[in-house]
């Protein structure tokens, strides 16, 4: 559950990195800024509830829960790094960079998120048989 915020406001802080490139409307930098921040302090959450996962199953299960805990991981330092082009004043708060960076953590968490729900998926029908 706690994987749903990172996955729902990394994306939206794309979006709204995208529309102040398009408008130059300096309350969706500010905007973003929040979505981040949000996005960090769930991830975290979410990235020490996942290391406790990774580390108590066992085989296959516990590889995938790796993976995703390290794309969970890149997405969070990139994030974190947004974070910090995103305290910049002006047009330096997004511009190439900032954009870059939200594209990044965007990737990562979308890709940690896959990679997770497929191993719940999998893991649901292991159990079954």
């Amino acid at each position: 559950m706690l994987l749903a915020f990172p996955v729902a406001l990394f994306p939206a802080a794309l979006l709204s990195d995208i529309a102040y490139v398009q408008t130059s409307q300096i309350q969706w930098t500010n905007f973003s800024a929040w979505l981040i921040t949000g996005a960090l302090v769930f991830g975290g959450f979410t990235l020490l509830w996942s290391a406790i996962g990774t580390i108590v199953s066992r085989g296959a299960l516990r590889r995938r829960k790796g993976v995703s805990l390290l794309l969970l991981a890149l997405a969070w330092i990139a994030g974190l790094f947004n974070a910090f082009q995103h305290s910049h004043d002006g047009w330096s708060s997004v511009g190439t960079l900032g954009l870059a960076l939200s594209v990044l953590s965007t990737l990562f968490v979308l890709a940690a998120g896959m990679v997770f729900f497929s191993q719940s998926r999998t893991a649901a029908m292991e159990a079954a048989r």
